[in-house]
């Protein structure tokens, strides 16, 4: 497959897979949530540093550097627009309309850097890249959900018991 072809399915891909996130999270608005919802998914998605072990992947320290601060750097706007609610005892993710478009937001300057950025970095590092960007996007995201749930957790009656 050629460079380019690769950065358009990847490019497709990653599409399909933003606009499969977008589904779920309203979905899941609709659901109370526990304390396994909110730690797994960067648990079920550090599998993908698995991809590090074929050297075409492996990333250089300032890579490495900048791919996390970055990651970290949108991390902020997601924990903003990510807000608790009980509801009946329950706790809820709060819609939030600003959430849609941050990510669609996120997506496409994804895109552009991506498209920006295969000019003058492999099409495998640039992967390697923009998963340890989404990781480190990920990770400080569910550490302030899991901050904000117990810390709402705490006002539920002492009988209401939440896994």
């Amino acid at each position: 497959m050629s460079k380019d072809m690769s950065i358009i399915v990847s490019t497709v891909i990653a599409t399909v897979m933003a606009l499969g996130v977008i589904v779920v999270r309203l979905k899941a608005a609709k659901k109370p949530t526990n304390l396994r919802k909110i730690i797994l998914p960067p648990f079920f998605m550090s599998t993908g540093a698995l991809m590090y072990i074929v050297p075409e992947f492996r990333l250089n320290g300032s890579e490495i550097l900048e791919a996390v601060c970055i990651g970290m750097f949108f991390s902020l706007f997601l924990i903003k627009t990510s807000k608790f609610e009980i509801v009946e005892n329950e706790i809820y993710l709060k819609r939030s309309k600003s959430f849609v478009f941050i990510l669609l937001g996120l997506l496409i300057v994804r895109i552009i850097m991506k498209l920006y950025l295969s000019s003058s970095i492999d099409v495998g590092q640039l992967s390697g890249m923009f998963f340890l960007l989404a990781f480190s996007m990920i990770v400080p995201w569910r550490l302030a959900m899991y901050k904000s749930y117990t810390k709402m957790r705490r006002q539920l009656p002492s009988n209401t018991i939440i896994t």
